[in-house]
């Protein structure tokens, strides 16, 4: 009885250090930023917010987040085949270098493309021959937000399809069907459910990406600021009400993403049971 009565306060201290835990860490800065942002009043919230720096560095956000979500869907649910499905010599290898954008600084993600791409970088001379501009251009922005987030679909899937097994698509290959169809109507329709998450996922960390995207943009105010950036500027500048009420921008895309995460598991129990 008193051993059961230990487990009940131990379990009732973990939750009440987990709660205090997750109130200092994350609903005190998401409330202090909502709050500063609403400061001097709603006017100025909106007027701040549709400025039109602020709405070409959404626009910007959202365009590299896009093209980094469609660029990891693909890549992730291919290269997630490729080693959960077929054993050639190096898998390991590829495994451990798609994980390499989470281990490594993303500031030291826009140093290695800087100088790929720049003036020293043995590509420049072929892109300038083509008068294609990567650094301190939005096509750097969006290599570096592709490179940063290229690990969240294929993580998201592999594990799933590891605990499969192949024995569905080796069924199906014995009845006829080609590799298209295989993906297509046995493999995809078990990985729906993560690809979606990770796909969320890739799109957040898209978003807030900072590091790399400050290290190769130039910060060229109005042309290759995404929001985070710009938020930077305007705490440089003193403006922190207005650089609050940015920041809620991307606290409003953040927890609006996390809600279709939290939908979508609710939806995908419920098809389950």
């Amino acid at each position: 009885m008193k051993e059961k009565g230990n487990s009940k306060a131990i379990k009732w201290l973990l939750i009440i250090i987990s709660a205090v835990f997750l109130f200092i860490m994350v609903i005190m800065p998401l409330f202090t930023v909502i709050s500063g942002a609403l400061q001097k009043g709603l006017g100025f919230y909106i007027g701040a917010i549709t400025d039109k720096y602020t709405l070409k560095a959404l626009i910007l956000t959202i365009k590299a987040a896009f093209a980094s979500v469609i660029v990891t869907s693909v890549f992730g649910l291919i290269a997630a085949w490729a080693v959960t499905r077929y054993s050639f010599p190096g898998k390991k290898i590829i495994k451990s270098i798609i994980d390499i954008p989470v281990t490594i600084s993303p500031v030291i993600c826009g140093m290695i493309f800087l100088l790929l791409f720049g003036r020293q970088g043995f590509i420049y001379p072929l892109l300038d021959k083509v008068g294609i501009d990567v650094i301190f251009a939005v096509p750097g922005i969006i290599i570096v937000t592709v490179f940063v987030t290229l690990p969240m679909v294929f993580r998201e899937i592999v594990p799933v399809l590891e605990a499969r097994g192949t024995q569905e698509e080796e069924a199906a290959a014995m009845m006829g069907a080609d590799g298209w169809t295989i993906l297509r109507r046995v493999t995809f329709p078990s990985v729906k459910w993560p690809f979606i998450y990770g796909i969320i996922l890739s799109a957040s960390r898209a978003m807030g990406e900072f590091g790399a995207v400050s290290v190769i943009s130039g910060h060229l105010r109005g042309l290759t600021n995404t929001l985070p950036l710009h938020i930077e500027i305007l705490f440089n500048e003193f403006n922190t009400t207005e650089a609050f009420a940015v920041s809620s921008i991307l606290v409003i895309l953040s927890i609006a993403l996390m809600l279709l995460r939290l939908l979508l598991q609710q939806y995908s129990s419920r098809k389950r049971t």
